[in-house]
């Protein structure tokens, strides 16, 4: 079964940017919707970004205009990029592909 790995998240001060990735065990993304998540304390996993196997792309309201998710088939990776990042940004960013969730990475947003 595939396999899903997080990697990018950290502490970054309120305005700051960071880049997630979501590498695959095998190549997947050129065909199915991969979707970045987040999950804060106390709140449920929300979708944040989503792009599909044909490279369209979905944001939730709150991310517009700041963060940005593409896809490397090439390289079995789909990246977020986070800019601007408010505080209410902290969270568990999850990738998802299918049924598929990898283990999340922590993004710190503060001061």
């Amino acid at each position: 079964q595939v396999q899903l790995m997080e990697s990018g998240g950290g502490l970054v001060q309120p305005g700051g940017s960071l880049r997630l990735s979501c590498a695959a065990s095998r190549s997947i993304f050129g065909i199915i919707t991969v979707g970045w998540y987040r999950q804060a304390p106390g709140n449920q996993r929300e979708l944040v970004a989503d792009i599909t196997g044909g490279g369209s792309t979905n944001y939730a309201d709150s991310v517009k205009g700041r963060f940005a998710i593409s896809r490397d088939n090439a390289k079995n990776t789909v990246y977020l990029q986070m800019n601007s990042l408010k505080p209410e940004d902290t969270a568990v960013y999850y990738c998802k592909a299918g049924p598929r969730w990898g283990r999340g990475t922590q993004v710190t947003v503060s001061s």
